[in-house]
């Protein structure tokens, strides 16, 4: 039985007792209804004050069992009631301490301090396809949001460098900072790059200027959301068409995704030409660009195009698809 149901079980008791404490003096004393409450109330709660009138043998007899019996329910619901606080700040302590745990163990994973409306997409986003992510969040009320979503989280202030190793920092392979204060951004963005100067950074920018003041704090990339919201409405204007087939080929519901796939040293398909691939005949797949290992970008390679050792390639497919080519490319 759940502590709630004891709780309840042990209130039902004591109305009952309470019931037939009262009848009960109404009946062998020939009180009236309020002095027999009166007289119950009393006895179960074992205030000592003198009978509102003289007891009979068979009332005192009475007065005795009533005393037990309510005191047993008493003492019953007190203990469920004293378990469900116990159990709960137990329950509390022990998931702080696995989800501190769980954070101390994860590796090559991604900090996303801020769980506003930025990181909550980022972090959806990044939980969905599968990449192991810890949320920094400053308000405590998120706590409870973080933990039904599953989301492996600290709470605390994202600037503190004790809060970013809690989150595991120099372990982690990148941190996204997306809170709203641009000099929250940067503060945060000095502090992750002294304490990992190997880590991939990308922060968010608000105001005007702010992009330059990241990227000299040591951000790698900057995003400005108003930006790219800006760009996107522009291009709803100008280029409604791209637009449309954008949003059917990616949100609409078509199995179809875009892929970056690096190429593992011992694959099958490196120094062949794109023709001869068969990425195309045989995955249907689309290679929109390759990345050389220097930085050099091919867009739309030519079918004699070849694939070196070091090259990241750029692929539009079905997931499956894309999948085949992911385990062809690690080889």
């Amino acid at each position: 039985m759940s502590s709630l149901k004891r709780i309840l079980v042990g209130l039902g008791a004591l109305l009952a007792v309470l019931a037939v404490g009262t009848l009960g003096y109404v009946c062998i004393e020939g009180w009236n209804f309020f002095d027999g409450l009166y007289m119950t109330v009393i006895s179960l709660t074992t205030v000592g004050y003198l009978e509102v009138h003289p007891l009979s043998r068979e009332g005192r007899a009475f007065t005795i069992v009533i005393i037990f019996m309510g005191l047993g329910f008493m003492f019953y619901v007190l203990g469920a009631v004293a378990q469900v606080v116990v159990e709960g700040q137990l329950r509390e302590v022990l998931g702080r301490r696995k989800l501190t745990r769980q954070v101390q163990k994860i590796k090559d994973h991604y900090i996303i301090c801020g769980f506003g409306r930025i990181g909550e997409i980022i972090s959806r986003q990044l939980h969905d396809k599968g990449v192991p992510l810890v949320v920094v969040e400053h308000r405590p009320q998120m706590a409870p949001q973080l933990e039904k979503l599953g989301y492996l989280h600290v709470i605390g202030d994202a600037a503190q460098e004790s809060v970013l190793l809690d989150s595991g920092l120099e372990r982690a392979k990148g941190l996204v900072t997306a809170v709203s204060s641009d000099a929250d951004n940067v503060y945060i963005v000095l502090t992750a790059r002294s304490l990992n100067p190997r880590l991939f950074i990308m922060a968010r920018a608000g105001g005007e200027g702010s992009e330059q003041k990241l990227l000299r704090a040591g951000a790698d990339k900057v995003i400005s959301p108003y930006v790219i919201g800006g760009r996107r409405m522009a291009e709803t204007i100008l280029r409604p068409t791209v637009l449309d087939f954008i949003d059917t080929t990616f949100h609409g519901g078509m199995d179809l995704s875009m892929e970056e796939v690096p190429m593992g040293d011992r694959s099958e398909l490196i120094d062949l030409p794109l023709k001869d691939s068969g990425l195309r005949q045989k995955l249907d797949l689309i290679i929109v660009a390759i990345k050389r290992a220097n930085g050099e970008m091919v867009f739309n390679p030519q079918p004699d195009t070849r694939i070196l050792s070091g090259d990241t390639l750029i692929a539009l497919g079905t997931k499956a698809n894309l999948d085949q080519l992911i385990k062809i490319t690690s080889a």
